[in-house]
C-alpha cells in the first residue's frame, strides 16, 4: 500500500469549508465524514481533514492557530499544467479564497497560492518534466 498523508486542518465552518474545497472539484469520503470533520480527497494518497476547531483541540496541547492572522504552514500540491494550476486558483477565488500571493513564474516552474476560507495557505505548482530531465 503506498504511503498516505493525511493534512489535518482545523476549521471555525465545517459546512462552509467542505463546500469550499468540493467546489475546487475535491470529492468528500463519507466513510470519514461526520459532524466533527469532513475527509477531503485530494488524490489516491492525499487527504485533508477538515475538524472543526472544537474537535480538533482535542488532538493537541497546543493553542490552535488562527491562520487567518498567522502561517502555521504552507501546503503545496502538484497539478498536471499551468492551466490546471490557474483553474483551481480562480476556482478558490470565486468560492471564498483569498489571494496570497501572485503567480509565480520561473519558466520550467509555474506557481499559483490562495487562502481557504480559514486562512490555511495552499500552492499549487507545475514542473514542466522535459525541463529537468537529464
Amino acid at each position: 500500500m503506498p504511503q498516505q498523508i493525511f493534512v489535518n486542518l482545523p476549521v471555525k465552518d465545517l459546512d462552509k469549508s467542505t463546500a469550499f474545497y468540493t467546489a475546487l472539484g475535491y470529492t468528500v469520503n463519507p466513510q470519514f465524514t461526520d459532524e466533527n470533520a469532513a475527509c477531503v480527497v485530494i488524490s489516491d494518497t492525499i487527504f485533508v481533514m477538515l475538524i472543526t476547531e472544537a474537535f480538533f483541540g482535542n488532538f493537541t496541547k497546543k493553542p490552535i492557530a488562527d491562520a487567518t492572522s498567522v502561517t502555521e504552514a504552507i501546503n503545496c500540491l502538484s497539478v498536471e499544467s499551468r492551466e490546471d494550476a490557474d483553474r483551481i486558483a480562480e476556482l478558490a477565488f470565486a468560492n471564498g479564497g483569498a489571494k496570497t500571493n501572485d503567480p509565480m513564474d520561473q519558466g520550467p516552474m509555474y506557481g499559483r497560492s490562495f487562502q481557504d476560507p480559514d486562512g490555511h495557505q495552499w500552492e499549487l505548482m507545475y514542473m514542466d518534466p522535459a525541463a529537468f530531465e537529464s
